[in-house]
């Protein structure tokens, strides 16, 4: 299930703001509603994490994926 998050003045993965089952879903509801100019893409042994920055690289959010069993 990965997970949409945006920025909510204290932390990156503050406020949730939707759920969905495919990366390209999530991505297209990101880019509705947080402004973020680059994604990138982090592969970690229990999670994918796609980070969102902005135009000057603040972040701004971050899309998130658990992974069961390792990689």
């Amino acid at each position: 299930m990965w997970k949409v998050y945006k920025w909510n003045g204290m932390y990156i993965q503050g406020d949730l703001i939707s759920k969905h089952k495919t990366e390209s879903a999530a991505l297209k509801k990101a880019k509705k509603e947080i402004n973020f100019a680059h994604a990138v893409k982090d592969n970690r042994a229990d999670e994918k994490l796609i980070w969102l920055d902005a135009k000057d690289h603040t972040p701004v959010g971050v899309i998130v994926k658990k992974v069961k069993g390792g990689k």
